[in-house]
């Protein structure tokens, strides 16, 4: 008898097991810790990723447990969802999109058909980083700033309050600056410019023209 219903003891705690498992996990740094520095330190590094971006992912993991959201992948929540959930959600893809495109060995400048569109739309990429800096130094409180494709193919800086993604006006995003205080406030204090200015130095631009295409 017992090992009659031993298979079904080992099925139910299977399926308990897969039930209890969160949507999303935290995705590690594609580099070490100290690696961005002296732009970006460890200590800051380790609070953005360990404790900020992480926190947006429990909370998603909470939020949308019984939810229409439960099983959608993070765009798809991005573009349909509201208030706590959509926050999040946001907050996690921006979060691992800006990680991403950081390197301690990047590639320096733009190439090939994104350094063509640069200059089409900017007149050259001192220009789109002058532009950029500019709407980083102007955003009112927390929020992103982002370099990103519209749906006619040209290229556009979007600024963003909060958790604000350019996924919700149908366009692409290609590359971002993080003007949340907890970004930079451990290295910079208040002078979010110099802090914005330094990242420039850790954009892989490889990463982004890979975005580009």
């Amino acid at each position: 008898m017992y090992l009659s219903v031993l298979p079904l003891i080992i099925h139910l705690m299977t399926t308990t097991d897969t039930m209890t498992q969160p949507q999303f996990t935290v995705r590690e740094l594609p580099y070490a810790y100290d690696a961005l520095a002296p732009q970006v330190s460890e200590e800051t590094l380790r609070f953005h990723h360990d404790k900020h971006y992480k926190g947006y992912i429990d909370k998603l993991n909470e939020l949308i447990v019984d939810s229409p959201y439960a099983g959608q992948p993070l765009e798809a929540i991005i573009v349909s969802a509201d208030g706590p959930i959509f926050n999040n959600a946001a907050q996690v893809w921006n979060h691992e999109f800006f990680f991403d495109q950081l390197s301690p060995t990047p590639q320096p400048r733009p190439t090939g058909a994104l350094k063509e569109a640069i200059d089409r739309d900017f007149g050259s990429v001192e220009q789109l980083k002058a532009q950029m800096n500019k709407a980083a130094a102007a955003l009112f409180g927390s929020g992103w700033v982002w370099l990103a494709e519209d749906k006619a193919g040209n290229l556009t800086i979007v600024s963003e309050q909060n958790a604000g993604n350019p996924l919700r006006h149908g366009m692409k995003p290609l590359l971002c600056l993080d003007v949340w205080e907890h970004a930079y406030y451990i290295d910079y204090r208040n002078r979010r410019a110099d802090a914005v200015a330094a990242l420039w130095d850790n954009i892989d631009w490889k990463k982004v023209e890979a975005r580009f295409h």
